[in-house]
């Protein structure tokens, strides 16, 4: 019975310090996380209305037509409508994929970042019509959001990661090998043009005033990049908020003087202890995902003002909160959220904010 158990345990041992995986981590040192009161645990998220609740699961982007009627992406590949009051769902169309972010071109078509198909606009004829699915001979792996804006022919989005799909996002963060990149398509020639390589899991996009620059979140890095499009700057990028307290993921702009950030769920402390260790990344990537690091529910979303100063600190992490929130996007009197995997879709009152 020793010999039987020395073997077993003999035989765990070599599996996680050799078994072979898909990643080749490199060490890195994450700042230290921010004091807790530099963000103070709060309620204000606590009154998130549930709207169009259980027809669908993970309506990660919200985008809003010029009708106030909200477009979802859920997690079966279904483009839905709802109208203004986030109700009454219809079907436009299916990617067969699964939709992440959304968002109108300038001539008010509906744009897709489909993780699994790549940046897709829907006809209308509600067929759906491929833009990209590449970039200088590489495929995308993982597109994650998008952003145009009235009178610029451009739809700017991001490929997450060069490396791993959806399902693998857990090998993309232990990895940390900065693979992500932020996209310029041409609506005219359609060309599309790598602005920024190697960003660490680049994911939500949005475009400031004027389409002057444009955000682009790390999620693994804890940081959001502008990158300017205009000026004497154009061409070159910049930090605009660093050490975020959590996984930033969608970013939008309310059109005047606010961005607002979905924090997909606080910082892991697990996560960054082992940044500097290679080889423990290694290990954890041969564990069964159920024991791997997980992530806690907590809905959370800041609001930057133009030089990314926080200015707003929205949380909730009680019992039955709305999560993990992945968008916010300010439309009328409202802030709509959307989430990766829950079964409604958000909105809270501004003034209760």
């Amino acid at each position: 019975m020793k010999k039987l158990l020395l073997a077993a345990v003999l035989t765990l041992v070599a599996y996680l310090a050799f078994w072979p995986v898909p990643i080749e981590p490199v060490a890195w040192t994450p700042p230290s996380a921010p004091p807790a009161e530099a963000y103070p645990a709060n309620e204000r998220l606590r009154g998130i209305e549930r709207l169009a609740e259980g027809y669908g699961r993970g309506g990660e982007g919200v985008a809003i037509d010029a009708q106030g009627r909200l477009h979802v992406g859920y997690d079966d590949g279904r483009i839905v409508r709802l109208d203004a009051r986030g109700a009454n769902p219809s079907v436009l169309a299916n990617t067969g994929g699964r939709p992440l972010g959304l968002c109108f071109d300038p001539d008010g078509r509906l744009v897709i970042a489909d993780a699994l198909k790549g940046l897709l606009r829907l006809k209308e004829d509600g067929q759906i019509e491929t833009l990209a699915t590449s970039a200088e001979g590489l495929d995308f792996k993982l597109v994650d959001d998008a952003d145009a804006v009235p009178g610029e022919p451009y739809i700017y989005f991001t490929d997450a990661s060069a490396r791993f799909g959806i399902h693998e996002v857990m090998n993309d963060a232990l990895e940390h090998r900065g693979s992500g990149r932020l996209l310029r398509y041409d609506i005219r020639s359609g060309e599309t043009l790598v602005l920024m390589r190697d960003l660490q899991f680049a994911n939500g996009v949005t475009l400031g005033p004027g389409a002057e620059y444009v955000l682009v979140n790390e999620t693994t890095a804890y940081r959001i990049q502008r990158y300017w499009l205009k000026g004497e700057k154009a061409g070159t990028s910049e930090i605009l908020i660093d050490n975020l307290p959590g996984f930033p993921d969608n970013l939008s702009f309310n059109g005047r003087d606010r961005f607002w950030v979905a924090l997909y769920a606080p910082r892991k402390r697990e996560l960054d202890a082992m940044a500097p260790y290679p080889w423990v990344r290694k290990v954890v990537a041969r564990l069964p995902a159920f024991v791997q690091p997980r992530t806690a529910l907590q809905g959370w979303v800041l609001g930057l003002d133009l030089d990314g100063k926080v200015v707003a600190n929205l949380q909730y992490a009680g019992e039955g909160a709305f999560g993990p929130i992945t968008s916010a996007e300010e439309q009328g009197d409202y802030l709509w959220l959307g989430t990766l995997s829950d079964t409604a879709v958000g909105r809270i009152p501004l003034k209760d904010l």
